[in-house]
């Protein structure tokens, strides 16, 4: 008998995961397969301003099953490249005269490696070193001249450069609806109004407000902050990281385009400000903006103020909108025959847009635990791995989140002062930090398989902030022997560059091809 699977809740995290089970898992007609149900209720509204992601949604998109060309024109995407960090470091970055770096998406020369990294630190009081990003990857040059990462003759989903997208929230989760039930997922609208429950705990069915009862084996809580089913019904508790992430509010703002071919942006850009930082991302008609900030150092009203001053004279007609948001996560994501995935699992400020990838990877995690039959040893342990995983990874991204904010040179309010403070360092970051002053980072700091961000990353953040560190004089100094290979290395990156320069198109062309076929 196949298993009958049900997700509680739509938008992006119900859908995404119903569109990508409905791939991934074997169809109710095979031996265990799946019937897969979504119960959503008009009556709940979504956040829906969630417009970024990481490259991993193109592998994600790619089983789907569809084109990137029609989830490009259905859900208003553009092409993302990496983030565009204004303000932060509090001093120039290097390699320029302003406070503005750039987190690439694509891996630097030498990959997971230290590469080039000590040979750029050696360099450090020749005035005319480049960024970091810009020295070991091509595509710092082609995001300051708003390149595209591909062309439009390129496979779906691939390109010369690594990327990932923009979108219109609303409309991306209307079309993974589609997709998925074109796939076979039942729709059922309804208000979920009670839980029935097997005497042994696990959930039993939803009892809707219409008095319909839909029955399953196994359930998908996809209940956004009300956390339904692993919160109110389960009881797993609430891991609480405010203590060291501040920010707990954001006031969302929508920029139409001042005229119809106006450049897109193929980035996010991140500008700091007194107690927090403004989102900016370039879709095809409009731009996506929002005041993230600490309601322990700004009110409302100045964030309003903020957002505002930012869109220029045309902010003050335009209308916001308040999120609130507490910032953790579940401790026990998964309980008995029921897991927490996407906002009702936890929740961090959209900085580096994980949001979307932690419903990817909690939903390849459920794809390859539930595939033989439903059996209480079996989803016990996979309950175990589940939660020991999804654990360690919130962990790891709260301390790449917090790298961002405590290696800061900022003092100029009590907001960033605050979080250079050690006090509200995570111990794990303690001790990175405490090791980096006096080397790079290697791959032994990291547990892969629980990280998002590999350790390339976190040198992109470093380095660009101007993080102080003696690592270019001491045991991972660069070899006198080796600099002549690193002189050649450097100057393919400085030739790759221009080669793209040449061969990319524009960004706005590119997605007006794509919408205009």
């Amino acid at each position: 008998m196949g298993k009958r699977i049900v997700i509680v809740g739509g938008g992006t995290g119900g859908w995404l995961t119903a569109a990508y089970l409905s791939r991934a898992l074997p169809a109710a007609a095979m031996p265990h397969g799946c019937a897969i149900t979504l119960v959503e209720s008009a009556e709940i509204g979504t956040i829906g301003v969630g417009e970024g992601s990481f490259p991993s949604l193109r592998s994600t998109l790619s089983t789907l099953g569809r084109s990137e060309a029609e989830f490009l024109r259905a859900s208003d995407a553009t092409f993302k490249q990496g983030v565009r960090f204004v303000g932060w470091a509090g001093r120039p970055t290097p390699g320029s005269n302003a406070d503005d770096y750039f987190h690439p998406f694509n891996l630097p020369v030498g990959g997971e490696n230290p590469g080039l990294l000590p040979f750029w630190l050696d360099t450090a009081d020749d005035p005319a070193r480049p960024s970091y990003a810009d020295a070991v990857t091509a595509q710092e040059r082609l995001i300051r001249a708003d390149k595209a990462p591909k062309r439009r003759a390129d496979p779906d989903f691939s390109g010369p450069m690594n990327y990932a997208y923009h979108f219109d929230a609303g409309k991306l989760a209307t079309w993974l609806r589609d997709v998925a039930t074109a796939n076979g997922v039942t729709r059922i609208e309804g208000t979920v109004a009670t839980v029935a429950r097997h005497e042994d705990g696990d959930i039993a069915a939803l009892a809707l407000a219409d008095g319909r009862m839909i029955g399953g084996d196994f359930f998908i809580d996809c209940s956004g902050f009300r956390s339904l089913l692993i919160g109110e019904t389960l009881g797993s508790s609430f891991r609480s990281v405010e203590d060291v992430l501040f920010n707990d509010r954001a006031i969302a703002m929508q920029i139409p385009d001042a005229w119809p071919d106006q450049p897109i942006a193929p980035y996010t850009r991140a500008t700091a400000h007194e107690a927090g930082w403004i989102w900016d991302i370039g879709l095809p008609t409009r731009r996506g903006t929002g005041c993230v900030y600490s309601s322990r150092h700004m009110s409302d009203d100045e964030a309003e103020r903020t957002i505002r001053a930012y869109a220029g004279p045309q902010g003050e007609r335009l209308d916001t909108r308040l999120l609130r948001f507490r910032t953790g996560y579940r401790e026990r994501q998964w309980i008995g025959n029921t897991v927490a995935i996407g906002l009702s699992a936890g929740f961090f400020e959209p900085l580096e847009s994980t949001g979307i990838m932690l419903i990817e990877v909690a939903a390849r995690m459920v794809a390859d635990m539930v595939r033989g039959p439903i059996d209480k040893a079996a989803l016990a342990g996979a309950a175990r791995s589940f939660n020991r995983h999804m654990a360690a990874r919130f962990e790891s991204i709260v301390e790449f989140l917090k790298l961002h904010y405590c290696v800061s040179h900022r003092t100029d309010t009590a907001y960033w002062r605050d979080n250079t403070d050690p006090a509200s360092w995570p111990e794990g970051l303690k001790d990175k930090l405490a090791q980096w002053r006096h080397r790079v980072p290697s791959r032994f700091d990291f547990v892969l398989d629980y990280e998002t961000f590999l350790p390339p990353s976190w040198a992109f953040i470093l380095h660009g902030m101007g993080f102080d560190t003696e690592a270019g004089t001491g045991a991972f100094a660069a070899n006198p022997a080796d600099g002549r290979d690193a002189a050649v290395a450097f100057g393919k990156v400085r030739q790759a560059a221009q080669q793209a320069l040449q061969a990319l198109p524009d960004h706005r062309f590119l997605i007006d091809q794509y919408h205009n076929d």
